[in-house]
């Protein structure tokens, strides 16, 4: 089995990669790179002390759920290409040509992928998580979202077909968690079921046998833009009293969910 991953560079993303590397035959890696530091450096995100309070927690996190993860380099079936974060879309299909011979492509922490490469990748079936619950919560920083508005029951992932519409593809399914210790582990914990779902019934073939379903854009709760998560959003947010127990998962909202409960 020959898999192409489109992802990032923190700890979460290496842990991805290596989890990949244990069941697939060779493993071909596209690999963008931005600040490790979000809110300290700008990039992704402004700089502001309040910023980087935040992601501080999100690092912990992070580091709590994956631990300090590298790329496997020693490991034989590994082909990494590394970019800085937006320069994918620069690529030309040509200088591209060794990662778009797989039998498998799956999308996670990559930036916008468009042009010929997203007719490419559509095309292919290709496979991305989106971080969130969708169709209630589409665009970014999604499961923040979703806190913030006392939704904790829709703090999760959507697994769905990649589409030229920005996480608007064909569903198969939901990976939520169970582990609700804190606000920064309980949303880190939904990443590591969406890894850990989707690696399994890759391996298992299982992902193969669902059958997607449209998203009903009807049902959207928020669609939120880059913008709209700044210092005045944080500091609100730090000031709310966050239950994550103030709502029950209802398994009719999602569509056959995979929990996380360790």
């Amino acid at each position: 089995m020959k898999i192409t991953l489109f992802t990032s560079n923190k700890n979460r993303h290496n842990y991805f990669i290596n989890l990949f590397s244990y069941f697939c035959d060779e493993l071909f890696v596209v690999q963008e790179s931005g600040t490790i530091f979000p809110g300290i450096i700008p990039g992704h995100y402004p700089a502001s002390e309040t910023m980087k309070n935040y992601f501080e927690k999100v690092n912990d996190a992070q580091t709590k759920l994956f631990g300090n993860s590298y790329v496997n380099n020693s490991s034989k079936n590994i082909k990494i290409l590394p970019m800085l974060f937006g320069d994918l879309n620069k690529c030309s299909s040509t200088f591209l040509s060794d990662f778009l011979k797989s039998d498998i492509y799956v999308v996670f922490g990559s930036s916008y992928i468009k042009e010929q490469l997203v007719d490419f990748l559509v095309q292919k079936k290709t496979i991305n998580i989106h971080m969130g619950v969708s169709p209630y919560y589409r665009g970014t920083d999604c499961n923040f979202w979703a806190l913030y508005d006392d939704n904790p029951h829709l703090v999760g992932a959507t697994i769905h077909i990649l589409s030229k519409g920005l996480d608007s593809g064909p569903m198969l399914y939901h990976a939520m968690s169970n582990i609700k210790i804190n606000p920064f582990e309980y949303t880190m914990s939904t990443v590591k079921s969406a890894f850990h779902s989707i690696a399994e019934r890759i391996e298992d073939k299982s992902i193969f046998e669902i059958k997607p379903d449209i998203q009903n854009k009807a049902n959207k709760i928020r669609y939120s833009r880059k913008i709209e998560f700044n210092d005045e959003v944080l500091k609100k947010y730090f000031n709310k009293e966050i239950n994550l127990n103030s709502k029950k998962f209802d398994n009719s909202l999602l569509k056959e969910p995979y929990f996380l409960n360790n």
